[in-house]
Order: structure tokens, then sequence, then C-alpha cells
């Protein structure tokens, strides 16, 4: 009987250690946030995502800027509601895996990019938008301050709302009336 206990006793133990996870797997990120549009305040910084779009390319030369797996574009914008200049510190995306995005550090095809380094004035707003290579889905975005001690997330809703197609083939002439057998067509 005891020699059956002992193996029983280490099954178990083993099966306890499995169950905690691998650290390099990434864990959901289940933390409240804003909705898009609200504001989220981050020390003196306070964010709003404006709007957010998703992109196959950005461009529309023949030579095109094309992404890993989707561009994902938000616009933000940010207020210093401080009485000094403050940093803008870089957003990241959050999966719902609990994958991370960063910021892409070059803007090439975006019309108003907030760039890399970026400072606002006392009781300023700056409004520009960020771009991230992600695969399109639902993700959050974290906004930090300068010291990574403080964050607040906004919930970045799946939208295909501003996806946009490349030469799509639209008929633009109308098309001949359709009536049902036997009716008589409109005059």
């Amino acid at each position: 009987m005891r020699c059956l206990i002992f193996p029983l006793f280490c099954i178990a133990l083993l099966g306890i250690d499995g169950c905690s996870g691998s650290p390099e797997t990434p864990v959901p990120d289940e933390r409240a946030a804003v909705p898009a549009g609200e504001k989220a305040t981050v020390g003196q910084l306070t964010y709003t995502v404006v709007d957010s779009q998703i992109l196959t390319q950005l461009g529309q030369t023949d030579n095109p800027r094309i992404p890993n797996d989707r561009f994902m574009m938000v616009q933000l914008a940010v207020t210093n509601s401080g009485n000094v200049d403050n940093p803008i510190p870089a957003v990241e995306l959050i999966s719902d895996s609990g994958k991370t995005y960063s910021e892409l550090a070059d803007g090439t095809g975006v019309s108003d990019w907030l760039g890399m380094v970026r400072h606002i004035g006392p009781g300023q707003t700056e409004r520009g938008e960020v771009l991230f290579d992600a695969p399109a889905a639902h993700y959050k975005i974290r906004f930090s301050d300068e010291t990574m001690n403080s964050e607040v997330l906004a919930d970045l809703p799946l939208s295909y709302a501003h996806e946009k197609l490349n030469d799509a083939l639209i008929p633009t002439t109308d098309l001949p009336e359709v009536t049902p057998s036997g009716a008589q067509p409109k005059k």
C-alpha cells in the first residue's frame, strides 16, 4: 500500500506544477478599459481615442507601403492639464490574448503622424495619428506616464468601417431596369 501512495503523491505534485503556466505564455489583460471616445487620464495627460482605421496599405502610389498584417491607425487627442511641458509617451496595442504591439517608428504615408519624440505644452491639446502593424482584431490601447508607473487602457473595438480596398471595381453605369416576366416596364 505504501508503495502506491508515494508514486501517486509525486504524480499529484507534478499535476499541480503543470497548472502554473509558463512565463512566456501571454495572459489576457482583463483590467477595465474606458470605451473609445471617452477620456483616459494618466498623470497630467488626458487621452481620447478619436477614430481608428484598419488599412491594407498606406499610400496610393505605384509603390504603396504594405504591412506584415494590417495597419492599425489610431487618431488620438492628448491634452496636458499640467503647468509644464510634458512628453507624450509611446502607446501600445494589447490583444485579447495579451500580446502587445508597439507603435511603428516610421510614419511614412500617415498624413497627421504624431511622431515618436513628442512633447505637449501646458494647457495644450495635440491631435494626431499613431500607427501599428498588427492583425485585424479587437484591442485595448495602453496609455502610460513617462515612468511607466501608472497606466490606463482604452477599448479599441474591431471595426471594418474604414477598411480601404485597393482598386475595387464598382460599376459606374446605370444598370438596365429588370421587370418580372409578364409585367409592363415603367415609363
